[in-house]
């Protein structure tokens, strides 16, 4: 079994998550963000022969980081698709999932891919290389509607009108082609002090509209509680807060939105059922160690015995 731990991801929250999982030796897991496969070779340590692992990436780096075992299986896939691939596999259904989100240290640290703001490389942002959308096109071909409904719904910007005026100006005059172009070109509508986290900002509106984030996360979400059985366990790393209030809702009121909704009885309908209430968070010394882990929010849900229609 490779181990690439050191080179590829430090997994977050290791020891909370695989409490979180409550591993059964004989049970069936799946690890939708596979990654460098940190978090799946400690899960895969805690299985016997009958138990079996099922590891998900759409990121062809990931592959490589796969081993070979009769009783693990790597899907090269998005999750969106999670319900069909392991139908395909017939290893539905699971026991429980895992799910690490976000951009792994090593998609940051590869600039060629173009999701970190401290290097100069082509704008990408691409977390499936096949993938049509790319940043380059989001910055230098949406129409102004479109550029608004990408910083204000994904970057949660407060400068928003100054942001947009900037990229359509400067794009007239020279297509923007970098990471170091965008950088250099928003770094001035910072307020001082706060450049770094109004760049951050920026940079995940642009990666979660080339990746379509949200909509894959819903996606998994609503499927995740098709695949587990009754008292299967849904685990997940969120790293902000759009993802984690998606979490968040679905796991305590059974919806996106956050409405609730009640049977004749005033019984709240929904399919999991909190573990714990608040998000589990990293500890001092992780955050020290692992800098990743610093907006790292953990929610862990069980699938109720009945899910009402």
């Amino acid at each position: 079994m490779k181990n690439s731990e050191d080179t590829y991801h430090i997994p977050v929250l290791l020891n909370e998550c695989l409490e979180g999982l409550s591993i059964r030796p004989d049970g069936r897991y799946v690890d939708v963000t596979f990654g460098g496969g940190g978090h799946a070779r400690e899960i895969f340590k805690q299985l016997n022969e009958n138990g079996h692992l099922i590891g998900f990436d759409q990121d062809p780096d990931a592959k490589a980081n796969a081993w070979e075992a009769p009783n693990f299986t790597f899907i090269a896939g998005n999750f969106a698709f999670l319900k069909n691939q392991l139908r395909m596999f017939n290893l539905f259904p699971v026991d429980g999932i895992l799910a690490d989100l976000g951009v792994s240290s090593h998609q940051f640290d590869s600039g060629e891919r173009g999701f970190s703001i401290r290097m100069d490389d082509e704008l990408d942002m691409r977390m499936n290389q096949a993938g049509d959308l790319t940043a380059k096109k989001v910055v230098n071909e949406y129409d102004e509607e479109d550029l608004y409904r990408v910083f204000r719904e994904y970057g949660e910007i407060q400068s928003l009108k100054r942001t947009v005026e900037t990229i359509l100006r400067a794009r007239q005059m020279q297509k923007i082609e970098t990471t170091g172009q965008l950088r250099d070109l928003m770094a001035p509508l910072a307020q001082r002090g706060k450049e770094h986290k109004f760049l951050a900002q920026v940079f995940q509106a642009i990666r979660i509209e080339v990746n379509d984030e949200m909509n894959v996360l819903q996606k998994m979400l609503e499927q995740a509680v098709d695949v587990l059985k009754p008292g299967g366990r849904l685990v997940v790393i969120s790293y902000h807060s759009l993802e984690d209030r998606l979490v968040k809702n679905f796991m305590k009121r059974g919806s996106f939105e956050g409405k609730i909704e009640k049977d004749f009885f005033g019984n709240i309908l929904k399919p999991l059922e909190e573990v714990n209430r608040k998000p589990i968070l990293p500890t001092t010394e992780e955050m020290e160690r692992n800098s990743r882990s610093r907006s790292a929010k953990l929610r862990i849900a069980i699938k109720l015995d009945t899910r009402v229609q």
